[in-house]
């Protein structure tokens, strides 16, 4: 029985360096998200490393969109006061211009603060091209934005993208019909990692 002990201990241990290697936030996926430096509401340069060590929600939108951007910040904003509502105040909610030539500092701040958002752990992000945007889109969040051929209009997700403290996306959820159970869900999954 002794031998058979000491030759599992090796096993163990090494179960649980493997373990401890690997990432400590656990979704359904895990998407690297590209280091950046762009511009924010007020002017001011902002880093993915800005957000290290928070959760981060984030969703790409574009101020000129009247059919889901404003519902998308809308539905944010039911999440934020669910997370108030639970005790988890250190989440950032961040946003993506899809239309970065539009959506000037200015007009971003404009736009948040039309619908009395504080800013204070809000980010709406600019001050970069529309190939950028695609970019980060594409490869750190698996999903697209386009623009349509003769038009104004943009394509873009709806999706609210849950962000680790590791600055990995790892949860995805529909922004734009969001319902309690939905937002019940959000807080859930926060909770569950802190």
């Amino acid at each position: 029985m002794n031998i058979n002990f000491k030759k599992l201990i090796p096993i163990l241990l090494l179960t649980l360096i493997l373990a401890a290697c690997g990432p400590k936030y656990e979704g359904d996926f895990s998407y690297e998200i590209q280091d950046f430096t762009f511009t924010n509401q007020d002017g001011e340069e902002v880093s993915k490393s800005d957000f290290e060590d928070k959760f981060w929600i984030v969703d790409f939108i574009y101020t000129t969109c009247d059919t889901e951007c404003p519902q998308m910040t809308y539905n944010k904003q039911k999440i934020e006061s669910a997370l108030n509502d639970a005790g988890i105040n250190d989440v950032e909610f961040v946003s993506f211009s899809v239309d970065p030539e539009t959506d000037t500092p200015e007009v971003l701040k404009e736009y948040g603060e039309a619908r009395n958002i504080t800013f204070d752990n809000w980010t709406f992000l600019t001050g970069y091209d529309f190939e950028t945007i695609q970019n980060i889109a594409e490869e750190s969040f698996k999903t697209r934005v386009e623009q349509y051929p003769d038009d104004d209009a943009l394509l873009h997700g709806v999706s609210f993208y849950l962000v680790s403290p590791e600055g990995n996306a790892i949860k995805s959820y529909n922004g734009y019909i969001l319902q309690k159970e939905q937002i019940d869900q959000i807080v859930d999954d926060i909770k569950s990692m802190q």
